[in-house]
């Protein structure tokens, strides 16, 4: 750990490991499950369409469905160069919109579960990213400060979730640019 942070919590999905899902395929899956079920899905994202989905009390059906294609691509995704830099020595944490299941397999493919202390998924607290909740919760069980910690991840949504979180943000392009300083 630097002398900055006392941790590091990391999302998982693009900047760790690369899953292996064809999200437009999981979006149109979800959309086919709303729409036999009445409900509008016109033009909104997977992640609007699981907040719908809460809304008409058709959450744990979408969920288990995502979640499905999310473990299968756990199964046979890529380590990303990021994951190299995982600290062996300190409190480390993974907070990622994916199901902690999916997340899990992710880790144990890669040999990267020995160095995570801490994973929260979409599905192991009430809120998810860009609610601060996970992070905060990630931190809290690293028993972690939010000002001591550090949250990288790949987008705007990441940068979000810290910002939220009261937590210092770097992005994946901007920690590789440090390390091949």
């Amino acid at each position: 750990m630097t002398d900055e942070y006392d941790a590091v919590v990391y999302d998982l999905d693009g900047t760790l490991v690369d899953l292996d899902v064809d999200w437009g395929e999981v979006r149109l899956r979800v959309a086919a499950v709303l729409e036999a079920r009445g409900i509008e899905t016109g033009g909104s994202t997977l992640w609007e369409l699981l907040d719908r989905a809460k809304e008409a009390e058709q959450y744990p059906t979408v969920e288990r469905r995502i979640a499905a294609f999310e473990r299968e691509g756990a199964r046979t995704s890529s380590k990303l160069a990021l994951a190299d830099e995982l600290p062996r020595d300190g409190p480390t944490g993974v907070v990622s919109l994916n199901a902690e299941s999916a997340c899990r397999i992710a880790l144990e493919v890669h040999g990267l579960d020995s160095a995570v202390d801490v994973l929260i998924g979409r599905d192991t607290v009430e809120e998810s990213k860009p609610h601060p909740q996970p992070l905060r919760a990630a931190l809290s069980a690293l028993e972690v400060p939010p000002e001591r910690g550090l949250f990288v991840g790949d987008s705007e949504s990441d940068a979000e979730t810290a910002r939220r979180a009261g937590v210092d943000f770097q992005s994946v392009s901007d920690r590789l640019d440090r390390r091949r300083a």
